[in-house]
C-alpha cells in the first residue's frame, strides 16, 4: 500500500509539471507572470511586493520551496530579496481550477485560484488574507489578466458551510457538484496535494474495505500509509445528492451570461450525471482510478475538458439527441478558440488535439471559417446561436426540474441566494412587453452597423402596423426580399433596442420612412440624446439591488416623437400657455409620451402613450412603478421633439413629473390620501396619491370630488376602503411595488399574521397562521421554483424567474413598527 502512496505522488507531480506547462503554452505574458509569480506572492509577505496590507496578513505556504528562477524573478521585478525567510505555513495550498491548463483555456481565459486554509484562521486573518487577494486581483489586472482568488476553508464541504452569493462566489447554489469540478480539474501551484485522489475508490486499506471516507482516511493514517499532514482534505463526493441539481444548473444558466459556450457544456454535463440516478458516477471518480491505476496518459493526461466532452457526447449518443450534440461541438470548438481555418506558425497541442477531434467530426472548411468568425458575426447570427444557446441552456434546465419533480426532491440553494440569483436570470433573460430585450451572451465584438432604415408601416396594411428596422438603405431593392432585423409598434422602443443592443456607431447612417415625407431629424436628434443621456456599459446590480425590490434608476420621458400636435398650430399669445390646455380650443399639446427607463436591475423598459389621456396615464404607470420609500431616480431627463413650443412643453412637464414623483415618494404621509388637480385638453382630471399606488378620476360636481376627497381623509384610506379587521399595517406602504408578489410576516402570540401583496397590489391577509416561517418561505419558494406556471410562452426558452420576496414586521424598542428584508439561509 505505502508503494502505491509513492507512485500516486509521483503521479500527481507528473500531472502538476505537464500541466504547468500547458497553463502558460501560448499564453500572453502577463499571464506567465502572473501564474508563475502567484505561490511566492503568498508565501511572502512585503510592502515590496503586490498585495502588501500589514504585518498581521497570514503568509506562507506548506511544503513550498520557491525555485532560485523565482526568487531572481522577485528581485528583478520588484527589488525583493529573500531576507526574511518564513517558517510559517498560514496557507496550505494554491490551486488552479476551471479550463486553467486544460484545452479549455485560451488567450481571453480567467485565471481562478483557490487560497485553501486549514489552520482555523481567526476571521481577523481570514479577513486580512481576504483582503490581500483583492489586492493581487488587482495587481493582475494592470497586467491585463483577469484573476479571481478564493479563499477556501478545508471544511468548507465538510461541515456544509457557504458564504453569500456574491459575483464568482457561488454561494449555496453548488456544493458537492463545485468539489466535484474543483476535483476534477485542480491543478497544485504550491502547497500540500489533494488526500481525495489517494484514498482507495471502494475504501479498502490491507484487506479491509471501510465504510466510509472518513474510517478510510483514518485508517491510512494509522496504519503509517500516509502522513496526515502532508495531505490537505477537502472531503469526498459521496454526499452528492439529488437535490443539488437545481441550485447548480440554475448558477450554469447565470454564468451563461458572460460565458455561454462553457455554461452549455456544464449544464449537459449536469444533465448527464442526473440520468444516471442514483448511481453517483462523476468525472472525478474516473480520473482518480487513472491516477491510482497509472493511467494519467489517458485523455490526454487527463484533460479536464476533454473528458468532460466525452462524458457529454456519450450521453446524448445515448438518448439520440444529435442536434444537441452537434452544438455541444459547436461549443468546445468555440471555447477552445484555436481557429483552424487560419494558418498558424507555432502549433500547439491545443491545435494538434483539436485538429483530430474535426478530423472525426468531418467537419468541412466553410463552417470552421463560420465559426472561426464568430467575433465579428452581425446582430443575425448572432442572435440565431443566442436563440440557440438559451433554448439549449433552458432545455437542460427543465430537464433537471423534471428530475427533480420526478423524485419529489426540494432545492438545497438558500432563500436569499435563490432570490439573487433568478432575479439575475430574470434582468437579463425574461421577455416581457416593453422591455428591451439586449443580447447578454458574450459572443460578438461588434455589432455596429453602417446603415439602419427605420420603416414605418401604417393600419390596414399587409404587414402589422409599426416600425420596421433594416440595415439596408431606402431602397427598394436593398428592402424587398431582406429580413428585417427587429420589429416594434413603437418607434422608441425599436430605436432603444438598436442602441441598447450595439447597433449605432459614430458613423450609421440613419433613414426614417413612413409613407410622409419627412427627413431623419427626430430620430437623428433621439439617438444624439440616447448617447448623451444612457451609457450602454454600466455597473453591474449589486445582490443587495437585486434581493430588494427595483427601482427606476434613468428615466427619459420622450414627448410627441411620433405624432406632433403642434406641427399646424396657429400660436396664441393672450390666452392661456398651458401646454396641456392651450388656447381658445384647450388643446393639449401633448399627444405621444414614451417612457424610457433604466431600473436598478438594468433593465431597459419603455411604455407608450397616446391620445388625450396619455399624460395621466404615463404619470400613472411611472409612479404605480416607484414604491413610497424608493429613492429619486439618478437622472430623469425630458426629451420633447415638437415642431413649435418644445422648450414650454419640456419645462411645463419636467415641472409636473417632479412634482408628481415628489408627492409619490415623498409627501403621502400618515395614510392620507394626496390629491392634484389637472385641466387637460378642456376637461378636469384628479390625480389621487393613495396607499398603494396613483390613480386619475373625473368628478361630475363638486360635490363628488369633495366627497371623496373628504372619506379619504377622515378614514386615512384609499379610495378601495378595506374591511376594518383587514387593516394593513401602513409600514407595508414603503416597500408596495407593482410587478411583484410580496409577503409580510408579523409575529403574534398565536404564531404569526402573513400579509401578502400580488403583483397588482391586491391583498391577502391570514391571521395566526401556524407552523415555522423558515419552513413556510422554502416552501412557497419550491413551489415557484417548480412550477409548470413558471414556463409562462409555449417554447422552454421562457421561463418567469421573478419569485416573491420575504419581509418581516417587527417592533422597535419604543414599541413602533419597523420592516426588514427576510433573510434566511438554508
Amino acid at each position: 500500500m505505502q508503494h502505491n502512496i509513492n507512485e500516486i505522488k509521483e503521479k500527481l507531480d507528473e500531472l502538476t509539471k505537464l500541466k504547468h506547462n500547458r497553463a502558460q503554452s501560448g499564453m500572453s505574458l502577463g499571464f506567465q507572470r502572473v501564474f508563475s509569480l502567484l505561490p511566492i506572492l503568498f508565501h511572502f509577505h512585503h510592502p515590496k511586493l503586490p498585495g502588501y496590507l500589514n504585518e498581521d496578513t497570514p503568509l506562507g505556504i506548506a511544503f513550498y520551496q520557491p525555485s532560485k528562477e523565482i526568487i531572481k524573478q522577485l528581485k528583478n521585478d520588484f527589488n525583493f530579496n529573500e531576507a526574511n525567510k518564513t517558517n510559517h505555513s498560514d496557507i496550505s495550498a494554491l490551486y488552479s481550477m476551471g479550463s486553467t491548463c486544460s484545452i479549455g483555456q485560451s488567450i481571453t481565459s480567467d485565471l481562478d485560484i483557490w487560497v485553501c486554509i486549514e489552520n482555523n484562521l481567526s476571521t481577523v486573518k481570514k479577513q486580512a488574507l481576504i483582503m490581500k487577494c483583492r489586492l493581487i486581483e488587482a495587481w493582475a489586472k494592470n497586467l491585463g489578466v483577469k484573476l479571481t482568488l478564493f479563499v477556501v476553508d478545508v471544511d468548507r464541504f465538510i461541515n456544509q458551510h457557504h458564504e453569500c452569493l456574491m459575483g464568482e462566489n457561488c454561494g449555496s447554489a453548488q456544493h458537492i457538484l463545485l468539489l466535484e469540478e474543483f476535483y476534477r480539474s485542480a491543478n497544485l501551484l504550491a502547497g500540500k496535494r489533494l488526500l481525495w485522489f489517494a484514498v482507495p475508490s471502494d475504501f479498502t486499506v490491507n484487506n479491509v474495505t471501510y465504510p466510509t471516507y472518513e474510517k478510510c482516511v483514518q485508517a491510512l493514517v494509522v496504519s503509517n500509509i500516509i502522513k496526515r499532514e502532508e495531505w490537505i482534505d477537502f472531503g469526498s463526493l459521496t454526499g452528492l445528492s439529488a437535490e443539488e441539481y437545481f441550485g447548480a444548473s440554475l448558477w450554469q444558466l447565470y454564468k451563461s451570461i458572460d460565458s455561454p459556450f462553457k455554461a452549455v457544456l456544464k449544464t449537459l454535463l449536469l444533465e448527464a450525471y442526473s440520468s444516471i440516478y442514483p448511481k453517483n458516477r462523476p468525472i472525478a471518480f474516473e480520473m482518480r482510478e487513472f491516477i491510482q491505476k497509472g493511467e494519467i496518459h489517458m485523455h490526454h493526461y487527463l484533460d479536464s475538458y476533454l473528458m468532460l466532452l466525452d462524458r457529454i457526447s456519450n450521453y446524448l449518443k445515448e438518448i439520440r439527441d444529435f442536434q444537441r450534440l452537434e452544438l455541444v461541438r459547436h461549443c468546445f470548438y468555440l471555447k477552445v478558440n484555436e481557429k483552424l481555418s487560419q494558418n498558424c506558425d507555432l502549433q500547439s497541442w491545443r491545435r494538434e488535439v483539436l485538429n483530430e477531434f474535426v478530423q472525426k467530426w468531418e467537419w468541412r472548411k466553410p463552417l470552421l471559417e463560420k465559426l472561426d468568425a464568430s467575433k465579428t458575426w452581425k446582430i443575425e447570427q448572432v442572435r440565431e446561436i443566442h436563440e440557440i444557446l438559451l433554448h439549449t441552456m433552458m432545455t437542460g434546465y427543465r430537464n433537471l426540474l423534471n428530475f427533480g419533480r420526478r423524485n419529489n426532491l426540494d432545492s438545497l440553494i438558500s432563500p436569499q441566494d435563490l432570490a439573487i440569483l433568478t432575479r439575475k436570470l430574470y434582468a437579463s433573460f425574461e421577455v416581457l412587453p416593453g422591455k428591451i430585450s439586449t443580447l447578454k451572451l458574450n459572443i460578438s465584438d461588434n455589432l455596429q452597423e453602417q446603415v439602419l432604415t427605420f420603416i414605418h408601416v401604417k393600419e390596414d396594411r399587409i404587414n402589422r402596423a409599426g416600425w420596421y428596422v433594416y440595415n439596408h438603405p431606402p431602397k427598394l431593392s436593398s428592402i424587398v426580399g431582406h429580413q428585417y432585423l427587429e420589429y416594434s409598434k413603437y418607434l422608441v422602443k425599436l430605436v432603444g433596442w438598436c442602441y441598447f443592443n450595439g447597433l449605432i456607431s459614430d458613423s450609421t447612417q440613419f433613414y426614417y420612412y413612413d409613407g410622409d415625407d419627412r427627413d431623419n431629424q427626430k430620430i437623428t436628434k433621439l439617438i444624439k440624446n440616447l448617447k448623451n443621456y444612457f451609457p450602454i456599459d454600466v455597473p453591474i446590480p449589486t445582490e443587495q439591488q437585486l434581493y430588494g425590490p427595483c427601482e427606476i434608476r434613468h428615466l427619459a420621458i420622450v414627448l410627441n416623437l411620433e405624432n406632433d400636435p403642434t406641427i399646424n398650430l396657429e400660436l396664441e399669445d393672450e390666452i392661456s400657455t398651458n401646454v396641456l390646455n392651450y388656447g381658445k380650443q384647450e388643446l393639449s399639446l401633448v399627444s405621444t409620451i414614451d417612457l424610457l427607463y433604466r431600473n436598478s436591475w438594468n433593465e431597459i423598459r419603455v411604455l407608450h402613450f397616446s391620445g388625450s389621456l396619455c399624460v395621466l396615464e404615463a404619470i400613472k404607470a411611472l409612479l404605480n412603478r416607484m414604491h413610497k420609500d424608493a429613492d429619486l431616480p439618478n437622472l430623469v431627463e425630458i426629451f420633447c421633439y415638437s415642431n413649435q413650443l418644445s422648450y414650454k412643453i419640456k419645462n411645463q412637464m419636467k415641472k409636473l413629473m417632479y412634482d408628481c414623483v415628489d408627492l409619490r415618494l415623498t409627501t403621502t404621509k400618515n395614510n392620507l390620501t394626496q390629491v392634484k388637480p389637472l385641466r387637460i385638453d378642456g376637461e378636469s382630471w384628479y390625480l389621487f396619491f393613495e396607499r398603494f399606488g396613483v390613480s386619475f378620476h373625473q368628478f361630475e360636481n363638486a360635490i363628488d370630488f369633495y366627497g371623496a376627497v373628504s372619506n379619504n381623509k377622515i378614514q386615512g384610506r384609499p379610495l378601495n376602503i378595506l374591511d376594518e379587521s383587514n387593516e394593513l399595517p401602513k409600514e407595508i406602504d414603503t416597500v408596495a411595488y407593482e410587478g411583484i408578489i410580496q409577503f409580510f410576516f408579523e409575529d403574534t402570540a398565536n404564531g404569526f399574521d402573513l400579509y401578502i401583496l400580488n403583483e397588482h397590489n391586491q391583498i391577502e391577509i391570514y391571521r395566526n397562521c401556524n407552523g415555522t416561517k423558515e419552513s413556510m418561505v422554502k416552501d412557497i419558494n419550491d413551489f415557484y421554483v417548480l412550477s409548470d406556471d413558471r414556463f409562462t410562452f409555449t417554447t422552454s426558452s421562457s421561463v418567469n424567474f421573478n419569485l416573491p420576496q420575504f419581509y418581516q414586521i417587527t417592533y422597535n424598542d419604543v414599541g413602533k413598527r419597523e420592516i426588514f428584508l427576510l433573510n434566511y439561509f438554508s
